[in-house]
């Protein structure tokens, strides 16, 4: 059983006191923006889709799946994203990358509750060819964010015994925009998933980092300086191959050249931090990588600062069998009522500004 949970929810509240202690002193001098990425673990709407296999979060099927359920968790997300690095910035994540979303509609209906629906954020999503139906999506509040392009990269996998037939799965969607002036690219990542066992199923998420890489490598080509960041619920850990040989990403992000990839959750899995549990064990499938433009000392443009996993005591399992897990919405014994079986990730990107600036916050 899990216990450390708490432990480390309370090393994780030092640190963020910390962190606002600095700003609290600076704030008139540094502009301050949140990146975030959330697992809402199958947001679905209630309706059968005759293309997918969701027969199951419908009302008839095996989840009771009910439009009462489908609205209170939206109610229940939409709470979490507004709070997810407001300690700091005061409003909710200038980006946030979602995936294990069924459609549009869900993130219509999602940036439409109350919660949410002031900061007037912005969607951007494409349909892929996932079996189940869900893909990954960036929301992004359109006051700080000025989308320029978007692409949906196709990840071709075919099964390693059947040469011949198709991994269906998510696309790596590509976004790129402007915040305050400053171009930055965005990769949503849904990786596949470790169905089959870890290793029996690792070359799918090779592929996957291969893929990451081709994007990343085309975006440099055609920017040499381009600041980066590649989110997603990858489904492997920092320390595994997909990120340490085909990625090459570093744990420190000193002296990093402008295309490596610094990943700061890395050593928060070395410490014993995770973003969702399975049979007593935490993996940290979750993470934030930015692109070595980001992690210089020269605040005159936007640098990464700070990461973390968003894991408020209300979003972990009180009682029971899963005590200290993610409060997810549906558990083995069916529907709990919770938020997610991942906690969010996110990270603080800053940069100086002069100082007769009206607000230096987001």
């Amino acid at each position: 059983m899990i216990t450390r949970i708490f432990p480390l929810f309370s090393i994780c509240l030092i640190i963020l006191f910390s962190v606002e202690s600095v700003f609290s002193q600076t704030k008139k001098d540094y502009k301050i923006v949140s990146i975030a990425f959330y697992n809402v673990e199958n947001l679905f709407d209630t309706e059968n889709n005759p293309f997918t296999f969701d027969d199951d979060r419908t009302p008839e099927g095996d989840d009771v799946w009910t439009q009462e359920k489908y609205r209170d968790k939206l109610q229940k997300l939409s709470g979490v994203m507004a709070e997810i690095g407001a300690e700091i910035t005061k409003q909710p994540p200038a980006i946030l990358g979602i995936c294990e979303v069924e459609n549009r509609r869900v993130l219509e209906d999602l940036i439409n509750e109350p919660k949410l629906k002031k900061y007037n954020y912005g969607i951007v999503h494409y349909d892929s060819p996932d079996r189940r139906g869900i893909d990954a999506a960036l929301l992004y509040r359109k006051d700080v964010f000025r989308l320029e392009n978007s692409v949906s990269h196709e990840l071709l996998i075919y099964n390693s015994k059947e040469p011949d037939k198709r991994v269906y799965t998510r696309d790596q969607l590509v976004v790129s925009g402007e915040i305050d002036g400053e171009k930055l690219h965005f990769i949503v990542n849904h990786w596949p998933s470790r169905s089959g066992g870890e290793a029996a199923s690792s070359y799918k998420r090779e592929k996957a980092a291969a893929l990451n890489k081709t994007i990343l490598d085309s975006i440099f080509k055609q920017e040499p300086l381009a600041k980066v960041i590649s989110m997603g619920d990858f489904n492997d850990d920092p320390v595994n191959k997909s990120f340490k040989e085909i990625l090459k990403t570093e744990a420190e992000q000193n002296d990093l050249n402008l295309h490596q990839l610094y990943n700061p959750m890395e050593n928060m899995l070395k410490k014993g931090m995770g973003t969702l549990a399975y049979r007593d064990g935490w993996n940290l499938f979750d993470q934030i990588l930015v692109s070595g433009g980001l992690t210089g000392k020269d605040y005159s443009s936007f640098q990464f600062y700070k990461a973390g996993i968003f894991n408020k005591k209300y979003l972990i399992t009180e009682n029971g069998q899963y005590k200290g897990y993610p409060f997810r919405s549906y558990g083995y014994s069916g529907y709990q009522g919770g938020y997610s079986d991942h906690f969010p990730v996110y990270i603080y990107l800053i940069k100086k500004v002069s100082s007769n600036s009206l607000d230096a916050r987001e």
